[in-house]
């Protein structure tokens, strides 16, 4: 009697194992880890794979969501949209096959953070050329629990498809000492940035940081950007990854590539897609140097970026804030400059920093990235956050006209302007030039001279502000200007602000 109750005991059990083994265990997808940070105020998504037609429960915030597995097993609920919240709750996935566990999960703003290597210097480094150049200083007394970082380490891979799954570990880490001064440390950009929209707004901020040094935007570029970008033909040609490739000219390319990592949409594929469809604010992005031989078409190509990024998120409204190139002594900068500022105009969810004033010419890295971080935050406080009352833009050229043998030029977003470099002599960057074509530089003219002590009455001016918020210019030698450019010509660096410090950027009048 016992042996037969021991055997119905051992069925039963073995009978268990059977059913429960015929469940695939149910998997979040990526980038859902302990410590993460969902986006408050939109719709989140929250996906993974299960056994097809499986049914799925999805608990987070006293929310619960139940779906079912598709045929391929993927399945995916949308969290309703939820105030920012600092206190660490547990997303919970149930199915038949199991449960898993997301723990530490805060809700406030989360940020992508894309480029090459500019956007890569990181916080913390060895190298003591290429990191931030108080960094380290920063990252001994930066305690910021709610604060957290996520990086897609490139493992020098690249990806003729889109993955589903990443192929690193995704671990989101909160701001301290610890976190930031480890080897890798995260892009010195991204954490001013996130710091920034943390002592302005006091919810989470979350930051996810992709970078590749020396790469160009199209590899960044979903399929889809290029299909839905006027001057971009649907089909570009998508060659076997191999890193020894040289493809061909073609005429469906954006432009020529001569690398497989430059071929269009591999690291996206790689290291962004496992990604969609999470929901984010937006995207910073810090990128052009490798393709400033192809200046002509950049806003064409940032255009295939955006629209690709916010097609394959699901994020119509997906903002953009990315950093014009600092001079470093390529003759190409400005046309480059003029191409960003070309699509910063065309794109409504976009903006620009300027940063003409940082760097030097002997490197690449402007290593001031604090300066940076602020700039681009302008433009999500104003235009995300509701500070209405920032000024998030530098001046822009606004109405010109020739009087005599001066340019006289009015600018937006200028309620006065001065020039200010004394490190680099108070050269302004303006030329002009006749009928002939050839430029001359310009003086400008309307610029306040010191006043003297014993004239009390003068109002309190300064030697480089301009009077009336405009720039007055003339030429020596140029009687009647027809042309004018501006940071065209060696050392191509910024020295005219608006009344809250934020630089001019290069421009130019006629041909």
């Amino acid at each position: 009697m016992q042996t037969k109750t021991i055997a119905q005991s051992v069925a039963a059990v073995s009978l268990m194992l059977a059913v429960f083994s015929a469940h695939a265990e149910v998997k979040l997808a990526s980038p859902f880890a302990d410590g993460m940070v969902l986006q408050r105020e939109r719709n989140v998504p929250v996906w993974g794979w299960a056994d097809a037609g499986e049914k799925i429960t999805v608990e987070f915030a006293g929310r619960k969501l139940e779906t079912t597995a598709g045929a391929d097993g993927r399945w995916r609920v949308d969290l309703a949209p939820m105030d920012a919240s600092k206190e660490g709750r547990t997303l919970k996935v149930v199915s038949a096959g199991g449960a898993a566990e997301v723990k530490d999960v805060l809700v406030g703003e989360v940020w992508y953070c894309c480029g090459q290597s500019n956007m890569e210097l990181p916080l913390v480094g060895n190298d003591p050329r290429f990191r931030d150049r108080q960094g380290a200083m920063v990252a001994q007394m930066t305690y910021r629990p709610y604060v957290r970082f996520a990086h897609c380490p490139r493992k020098w891979a690249i990806s003729a498809e889109p993955k589903r799954v990443a192929n690193y570990p995704v671990k989101w880490k909160a701001l301290t000492p610890d976190s930031l001064a480890e080897g890798s440390s995260f892009s010195a950009l991204g954490i001013y940035y996130a710091l920034e929209l943390y002592a302005a707004l006091d919810i989470p901020v979350g930051v996810i940081g992709a970078y590749w040094s020396g790469t160009r935007v199209e590899p960044w570029t979903p399929r889809e950007g290029f299909a839905a970008t006027e001057g971009c033909k649907p089909e570009a040609a998508y060659k076997a990854v191999d890193r020894n490739f040289v493809p061909e000219m073609t005429e469906s390319l954006p432009c020529r590539v001569e690398r497989s990592i430059d071929q269009p949409s591999v690291i996206w594929n790689e290291l962004v897609a496992p990604w969609t469809p999470f929901a984010f604010r937006g995207m910073i992005w810090y990128q052009g140097c490798s393709n400033i031989k192809q200046y002509s078409r950049y806003a064409t190509m940032m255009h295939a970026l955006y629209k690709g990024w916010s097609l394959r998120f699901e994020n119509s409204d997906m903002k953009l804030y990315f950093v014009q190139l600092a001079p470093w002594g390529n003759r190409n900068i400005p046309y480059i400059q003029e191409a960003q500022a070309k699509f910063a105009a065309e794109e409504k969810n976009s903006a620009m920093a300027v940063i003409n004033d940082l760097g030097n010419l002997r490197d690449i890295h402007p290593n001031e990235k604090e300066l940076v971080a602020k700039r681009l935050a302008l433009h999500a406080l104003k235009r995300d956050y509701g500070f209405s009352g920032i000024e998030d833009e530098s001046p822009k050229l606004k109405d010109w006209k020739v009087e005599g043998d001066r340019f006289v030029l009015t600018f937006d977003h200028a309620k006065e302007l001065y020039v200010y470099n004394p490190d680099r002599s108070f050269s302004n960057g303006f030329e002009i030039a006749g009928e002939d074509g050839v430029f001359k530089p310009a003086t400008i003219v309307n610029r306040y001279e010191r006043p003297q002590p014993k004239n009390k009455k003068a109002p309190p001016r300064y030697d480089g502000q301009l009077i009336d918020a405009q720039v007055v210019l003339s030429a020596e030698g140029v009687a009647e200007p027809k042309k004018l450019r501006y940071l065209y010509s060696s050392p191509w660096f910024g020295a005219i602000y608006n009344e809250v410090n934020l630089p001019l950027g290069a421009f130019h009048i006629g041909d």
